[in-house]
């Protein structure tokens, strides 16, 4: 982290977050086996957990599968009938997190949109290598379209934006497709060689270095470079995709996966939005109760998507 770099760019409150994180939780390159640094990775998400808002309540279940069974947890706001369903994907690089470790967050997107939703507990790497979380994400949704005839709104963060965005390209075609979706910082698959990944290589929280670890395990070292449902912007067809709504840090080397997502979109016609968060590094959400800026951010979030799941461009 090229702290010298970021000092007047970060707010003080923001600061302490980022250095709670790095107390708590080791750099993805981190030489120890993948149990310990999930272990890590959960002892932070847990000092970072605010609790659900009032009335908000969860039901667990699993989504049955010929060779396998998806866990789930379903959110409800008590005593309000939802206008939409969104479908989380959580973060953690492919290769931590679970259903614990972004409850107060997706159970806050509940409580503020008033829609319900369902976060799923896809499968991780290095055990699960490619496609494993992009062929349960894809499941889930095919799943929750038939369960429910609620509008869904795809949504994620880091890792669960691009399986957001990898849902969205798969299922454009499906006879209810997603109404909408809103991408949290996403990894998409931009170019490394230039923009925010030359920019901000060594940001606070991300670096390219982690980010290229993370990809090497959730492809054993093996990417094919023309797989959409690897990285949604190495497709070939940004054409009948939901509104879209990307909301990025300034300061993450993904932001420019962002505003080029963005572009194509706009290309063959469709609609699209890139909020760029200034002053906020990746996984500002965690930071959302105790930095300003970073509730603005979250604010930003709960806009998009309610307004996608009532139907509406806000853009």
């Amino acid at each position: 982290m090229d702290r010298g770099k970021y000092a007047a760019l970060l707010d003080p409150e923001y600061w302490a977050y980022i250095d709670t994180v790095n107390a708590r939780h080791f750099p993805a390159v981190a030489d120890m086996p993948v149990e310990q640094e999930r272990a890590l990775y959960d002892e932070m998400a847990a000092a970072f957990h605010v609790g659900r808002p009032a009335g908000v309540g969860t039901e667990d279940g699993v989504i049955p599968l010929a060779d396998r069974a998806i866990p789930f947890r379903w959110y409800r706001l008590d005593g309000r009938l939802p206008q939409a369903a969104i479908l989380y994907f959580h973060g953690g690089g492919f290769v931590f997190g679970g259903l614990d470790s972004h409850d107060d967050i997706c159970a806050e997107l509940c409580a503020e949109t008033g829609f319900a939703l369902v976060s799923i507990d896809y499968r991780l790497a290095p055990e699960h290598v490619h496609p494993a979380a992009f062929d349960d994400a894809v499941a889930a949704f095919d799943w929750l379209a038939a369960t429910t005839k609620l509008p869904i709104v795809l949504c994620g963060e880091s890792a669960g934006g691009n399986l957001a965005a990898a849902v969205a390209h798969a299922t454009r075609n499906r006879p209810r497709p997603a109404v909408g979706q809103v991408l949290i910082y996403p990894s998409l698959g931009g170019d490394s060689s230039m923009g925010s990944y030359v920019e901000h290589a060594e940001a606070p929280l991300l670096s390219t270095a982690d980010l290229a670890f993370y990809g090497q395990v959730r492809t054993d070292h093996t990417p094919r470079p023309d797989d959409a449902t690897l990285e949604p912007l190495w497709d070939s067809d940004f054409a009948g995709l939901p509104p879209t709504a990307i909301i990025t840090a300034e300061c993450d080397p993904l932001s420019s996966d962002g505003e080029t997502y963005r572009d194509r979109i706009l290309a063959v016609g469709g609609k699209a939005a890139w909020l760029n968060e200034k002053r906020l590094t990746h996984s500002f959400l965690r930071a959302r109760k105790s930095s300003p800026r970073a509730g603005e951010a979250m604010a930003d979030i709960v806009a998009a998507v309610t307004a996608l799941g009532k139907g509406r461009w806000p853009y």
